[in-house]
């Protein structure tokens, strides 16, 4: 039976939504109290697995999952060997730099060389910043990034961004994206060759499903 990985937090919703309208219902993720990690579908085509949004590329490139939807920030962190195959245009975000509004830097060229820079997204980080040759310590952190500036722990930070507000209410300010993120369908690239369980037919239902980026 087909399996998709769906991701836990912010893109659910939408991406059972989409599963929905391509003709897979797994609405039963969305119901208070559930507390079930893999379901099938409701006229039992494929199932699904629920699993944290880290996970999921996780699950696809070691076939535990033939497909999975999952943000571009995670595939860009985790760097997992897995086929991207359509962005499917819900969950916008961008991924920048930000600092305190008191701060003299304005881009991250401003940055003194060997700052220090928070992120959860030390991968992202590493890389954006060795493509500006500017040499700085990205320090990972997992909670509120947003107190490693106002700690005065480090300079800036990397994260995603989406309305701007947690930055705003905690003196922040954007200084530069990185890249804007939206949800991926990713597939395990054998299972996609071969055609795994009608794998490809399903990717095209969902593919085409309409979903627009905010403007």
């Amino acid at each position: 039976m087909l399996t998709i990985a769906l991701p836990k937090g912010a893109l659910l919703q939408e991406s059972i939504q989409v599963c929905q309208k391509a003709g897979l219902d797994f609405s039963l993720f969305l119901q208070e109290g559930n507390r079930q990690l893999q379901i099938s579908d409701s006229r039992g085509l494929a199932k699904a697995i629920l699993v944290r949004a880290q996970d999921v590329p996780v699950y696809v490139e070691y076939g535990q999952a033939h497909l999975g939807i999952v943000g571009l920030d995670v595939l860009r962190e985790k760097k997992a060997e897995v086929a991207h195959l359509a962005d499917l245009g819900f969950g916008y975000c961008r991924m920048s730099v930000a600092v305190p509004a008191t701060s003299p830097y304005r881009s991250s060229l401003d940055l003194p060389a060997h700052s220090i820079v928070a992120s959860k997204f030390v991968n992202c980080a590493k890389e954006y910043f060795r493509s500006l040759g500017l040499p700085v310590e990205i320090v990972p952190l997992y909670g509120s990034v947003e107190l490693g500036p106002i700690t005065g722990m480090s300079a800036a930070i990397v994260d995603l961004v989406s309305t701007g507000k947690t930055l705003r209410e905690n003196g922040l300010v954007e200084i530069d994206v990185l890249f804007e993120s939206t949800a991926y369908l990713i597939a395990n690239p054998l299972s996609y060759r071969l055609n795994c369980y009608d794998a490809r037919q399903w990717v095209e239902k969902i593919a085409g499903v309409n979903c627009h980026k905010p403007s």
